[in-house]
C-alpha cells in the first residue's frame, strides 16, 4: 500500500516507457516463439492436406485468397527468422560472446534488421 510521502507513480503509462533495443529484441523473440507455436498445428494440417494429391492442394489454396497467403507467409517468415537469430544471439550471450553493452545493442539491431529484410523478401517473393 502506498504511503502519502511515496514518490512512486500512481498511474503507469505503458506507451511512454522506452525499452532498450535489447529488450525489444528479447520481447519479440518470445512473441515470435508463441506465434510459431500457435501456427504449427494449422501448418502441419495444411502440409498433410497438400500432400494427399493435386486436388487437395488446390482445395487448400482456395481456402485463403492470395493476399492473405502473402500476409501470413510474410509474418511467419519474420517470426521464423527473428526467432532463430534472436535465439542464437541469446545462446551466444549466455556463453559470454557479445555480452558487452555495445556489442549486445549492435547484435539486437542486426537481428531486428535481418528479420525485417527476410519478411520483406518473403512478401516480394509472394507478389511475384
Amino acid at each position: 500500500m502506498a504511503k502519502p510521502g511515496d514518490a512512486r507513480p500512481v498511474f503507469l503509462d505503458l506507451f511512454r516507457i522506452r525499452f532498450p533495443i535489447g529488450a525489444i529484441a528479447s520481447i519479440l523473440h518470445r512473441a515470435s516463439g508463441v506465434l510459431l507455436f500457435l501456427a504449427l498445428p494449422p501448418l502441419a494440417l495444411g502440409l498433410e492436406m497438400s500432400l494427399r494429391g493435386e486436388a487437395q492442394f488446390e482445395a487448400l489454396r482456395s481456402l485463403l485468397p492470395a493476399p492473405w497467403r502473402i500476409v501470413i507467409g510474410t509474418i511467419l517468415a519474420w517470426a521464423a527468422t527473428h526467432h532463430l537469430l534472436a535465439g542464437i544471439r541469446h545462446l551466444l550471450m549466455d556463453v559470454g560472446v557479445g555480452s558487452a553493452l555495445g556489442t549486445a545493442r549492435a547484435s539486437a539491431r542486426a537481428v531486428l534488421a535481418i528479420a525485417l529484410l527476410a519478411a520483406l523478401f518473403a512478401a516480394w517473393r509472394g507478389l511475384s
